[in-house]
């Protein structure tokens, strides 16, 4: 997990602890200072602040006080309630937070060895792809005697405050984290991947089987290590930290620390009866003013459930921010909801894995208009297809992608007003299955994201087998960033960029000759094929019977031919020694192939061999070709052409016809 964590700023926590201990002296952090220039970037609007380490503040200082709990943390003056309530979430899974607080026993106070304590912390985040190390010294902001920022309930814990200071050295200063966005901070925490919700555009309130579905998703995110954040929604700056008379507050986010369907009744009733209810926990990070509807701490409803059920819940009557709702009520109040998953990658797992990919780019400006890589989203016809491009293979009949994109985060730049994020997206296109080089024209778009200022854009998709093209962009063109491209499949996609344009001239061209056309062959479908078995014996009956009712103008879907009699077709495209093979197409004589080859010529006069074959059990049966010029002068880009046989035989008819769309030219970045 951590095989390459980054020092940040190049600190290295174990040499500068050693030097400190050798030295005697505490460690004073030289890139944080305790100065205004670590709290503020816009000037101090609270006062004067004194810096003072833990064991100013109290006796016995402790990173922990009875072990970690979503209950240690309280937000400050500062608007973070994104950043602590995705706090609360990782105090809830010991996995997680033992990776953000790495050597936490070895970093705790030890009362039996004081001269091993130096005044140095470090924690570790999940930024732009690795894991950067952040090294911090003590002295925490106070004012009064009291902490500015996060704190706990118990006076000498001090966890939650020294994360919240490696936090806001990552970000420049503690201003820098007021107002943010939870999901950021769930992805910085574990490296996972976070994917936004809306509920209202889902309409889960009103539609249970949705809701159903809904709620079945996010225990398994729950049950599985993720972390869950969400929020209600505020539409003005006065509805902002407004709240509501059910006791909840717009504007504000909530950490979700427990998933779980309760068993109603009492008794051994309980456990004959299949009736349970969808429930969810959450906790305020102002560790007060909760829910204050039905399945509340002290509501009627929890009469409904058994004693030891609201045990195992963990059901307190206490004001302590935490508090449970069912499900339905959870979808009517709320209106955003983030799902942060920790993406499993680990082949010794019983849980699915996926395979990721991850790709680092840049949209950048050049002088040259054909080298620029900063085109703009698709509206921008003349520039769109200048942005990188990303080609990947999904390898089975259907799989669901996961795709992420982000760009650096800009907060580290709010104190030279650059801190506003860039609104970015991607595109989805369908491509040739050999398409080796950048595309110049667009091609069939299947998946689209959002378009959003944010730090990350995600996008789930199913998509059948064949290749594809990432498009990543920002909204308008001319735009400059880094960005960071993270892709995940079932099975290896072999993701990677597509950089040149053409194919390149090499020693060898003047020798080997060099493409003259570029064609594009587009197998649309077939119609009326011979049925075979998958012995690949024919049923010539069958097949002419088909043929000559099809040609009647019977629409596909009208035809009952029994399944036994349809064959299991796929397509070769050749030209020039390439060639391009589909799927096979199980169970028909229609097949809708939709596949397209791209070729780069050097023989003007040999033209594209298009072939279908029966898939069988041992041997593979030909079922006809069709032989087209694809000249660049060809005005009539669509085919609809009868096949023929091999060889001698190429004369004779065979059953079927083959719908072709072609498109050659003789400017190889026509296509």
């Amino acid at each position: 997990m951590f095989s390459s964590v980054k020092g940040f700023e190049g600190q290295q926590y174990s040499a500068l602890k050693s030097q400190c201990q050798q030295s005697g002296r505490l460690f004073e952090d030289p890139l944080f200072p305790t100065t205004d220039a670590s709290l503020f970037y816009q000037g101090n609007r609270i006062g004067q602040v004194h810096w003072k380490r833990p064991q100013e503040l109290c006796e016995d200082p402790h990173l922990f006080v009875d072990g970690i709990s979503a209950h240690d943390l309280h937000q400050g003056q500062l608007g973070n309630c994104w950043f602590v309530a995705a706090c609360s979430s990782l105090a809830s899974r010991e996995s997680l937070w033992q990776k953000v607080i790495p050597d936490w026993k070895e970093q705790e106070w030890d009362g039996e060895k004081p001269q091993a304590y130096a005044g140095i912390f470090h924690f570790r985040f999940w930024r732009f792809g690795e894991w950067v190390d952040v090294v911090i010294d003590d002295r925490l902001p106070t004012l009064d005697g009291n902490l500015v920022y996060c704190h706990s309930n118990d006076k000498n814990e001090f966890w939650s405050a020294l994360v919240e200071k490696a936090y806001a050295k990552l970000y420049g200063c503690y201003e820098a984290l007021d107002g943010g966005n939870t999901a950021d901070a769930l992805v910085d925490f574990t490296g996972g991947v976070s994917e936004p919700m809306d509920l209202d555009e889902g309409q889960f309130a009103t539609d249970e089987a949705a809701r159903n579905e809904l709620f079945e998703r996010v225990l398994k995110v729950h049950n599985r290590g993720g972390l869950i954040s969400c929020s209600i929604r505020a539409t003005t700056s006065a509805d902002m930290e407004a709240r509501l008379s059910c006791g909840l507050v717009k504007g504000h986010a909530y950490g979700v620390t427990d998933v779980r369907k309760a068993r109603l009744g009492h008794g051994l009733l309980a456990y004959f009866k299949s009736e349970k209810l969808s429930m969810i926990r959450m906790r305020n990070p102002w560790g007060e003013r909760e829910w204050n509807g039905p399945w509340s701490d002290s509501s009627e409803e929890w009469q409904k459930v058994s004693k030891s059920e609201r045990e195992k819940l963990g059901v307190t009557v206490e004001d302590d921010g935490e508090f449970w709702m069912n499900f339905e009520d959870f979808c009517k109040y709320f209106t955003d909801l983030i799902l942060c998953r920790l993406i499993n990658t680990s082949y010794l797992s019983i849980h699915k894995t996926w395979e990721e990919a991850v790709m680092h780019g840049s949209w950048t400006h050049h002088n040259d208009p054909r080298r620029s890589r900063a085109g703009g989203c698709i509206n921008q016809k003349e520039t769109y297809l200048l942005n990188p491009q990303y080609v990947f293979d999904v390898t089975k009949a259907e799989d669901e992608v996961l795709i992420c994109l982000q760009q650096r985060d800009r907060r580290v730049q709010t104190s030279e007003g650059k801190g506003q994020n860039l609104a970015i997206g991607f595109d989805i296109h369908r491509v040739e299955l050999n398409r080796k080089y950048r595309m110049h024209v667009n091609q069939q778009k299947v998946g689209s994201s959002i378009y959003i200022n944010s730090r990350c854009v995600f996008l789930r998709q199913d998509l059948k087998e064949g290749r594809y093209v990432i498009i990543p962009t920002t909204f308008d063109p001319g735009m400059q960033e880094d960005f960071l491209l993270r892709l995940f499949t079932d099975n290896p996609a072999d993701c990677r960029e597509l950089t040149l344009d053409e194919p390149p001239q090499t020693c060898w061209s003047g020798l080997c000759g060099y493409p003259q056309l570029v064609t594009q062959v587009h197998v649309v479908a077939a119609d009326g094929l011979q049925a075979q078995d998958s012995d690949g014996e024919k049923d010539c009956f069958e097949a002419a019977k088909l043929f000559a009712v099809r040609q009647a103008t019977v629409h596909p879907a009208q035809d009952k031919t029994d399944r036994t009699k349809a064959s299991d077709p796929y397509v070769i495209i050749r030209c020039e020694g390439e060639k391009v093979r589909s799927p096979v197409f199980k169970d028909t004589c229609s097949p809708q192939f939709d596949v397209k080859g791209l070729f780069y010529r050097k023989k003007a006069k040999e033209g594209v061999l298009i072939e279908i074959w029966n898939h069988n059990i041992i041997k593979d049966s030909f079922l006809g070709q069709v032989s087209l010029k694809a000249d660049p002068n060809d005005q009539q880009l669509q085919h609809t052409v009868h096949l023929r046989d091999r060889g001698n035989q190429q004369s004779n008819d065979l059953p079927g016809t083959l719908t072709i769309r072609l498109l050659t030219s003789d400017v190889l970045t026509n296509i």
